[in-house]
């Protein structure tokens, strides 16, 4: 793993897999949508349902960046990873904008079922601190100019965030909330409307990864034009 955090070793392998990745991400969010809108009204739910075909795979993806970062920042911090500062501080702005998504798509379908946009479920809350983590780690990565003390103070602050992952996934276990509980892995959810979801879910993580590969490799390229620029001056 090691080996393929060397900035060039890693521009030549994602330079090969991101054509592919991209080409799958297509692939699986057309196959999502198009099967997503072919499936029958819910019985409670109507066809407002298929707002969960958006909403839940960018949840898992606003949730499952934020681990990404936390573990960069692990890796950054204890054995001075070469590109975990990088790969972390390029996954932030994605993972923000997943969970803005997740927030939109969850209160667009909170008014029909519940009749409000917003209530301070501890679900909804949970998830909102997210957002706010996410905006804290781009923030302390601009605030501060030296890169080095920049990606000590972010990798810190990740790290103690990473304590909200578990409150969001548990919270409709441990509160009272209107948030549905877990339905994929306990099986409660229709084959119908579970393949859909799926298939979504893995067209949501392609494109989290293309876009990563791509903001990572800018990354290494704006350091090495930097390095270019100082030498010469």
């Amino acid at each position: 793993m090691f080996r393929y955090a060397n900035p060039a070793m890693f521009m030549r392998l994602s330079g090969a897999l991101l054509p592919w990745v991209c080409g799958a991400a297509v692939i699986a969010l057309a196959a999502g949508l198009y099967l997503g809108f072919q499936v029958p009204p819910d019985y409670q739910q109507g066809m407002t349902v298929t707002i969960m075909f958006v909403h839940v795979p960018a949840a898992i993806v606003a949730e499952s960046a934020y681990g990404l970062i936390a573990i960069a920042s692990l890796f950054s911090l204890v054995w001075r990873h070469p590109l975990a500062d990088t790969a972390a501080r390029a996954a932030a702005p994605l993972g923000a904008v997943f969970t803005a998504l997740g927030l939109i798509t969850g209160s667009l379908w909170g008014r029909p079922m519940w009749g409000a946009y917003w209530v301070w479920d501890a679900r909804l809350t949970s998830f909102l601190l997210l957002l706010f983590l996410y905006l804290g780690y781009i923030a302390l990565w601009n605030a501060i100019e030296d890169e080095a003390r920049a990606a000590r103070a972010a990798a810190i602050l990740a790290l103690i965030g990473a304590v909200n992952l578990p409150i969001i996934k548990f919270s409709v276990d441990w509160w009272n909330t209107l948030h549905q509980g877990e339905s994929i892995l306990s099986g409660k959810i229709a084959p119908v409307f579970l393949w859909p979801l799926l298939i979504m879910a893995l067209a949501y993580m392609l494109l989290f990864a293309a876009l990563w590969m791509v903001r990572i490799r800018t990354e290494i390229v704006n350091r090495r034009a930097r390095g270019l620029m100082q030498r010469t001056a």
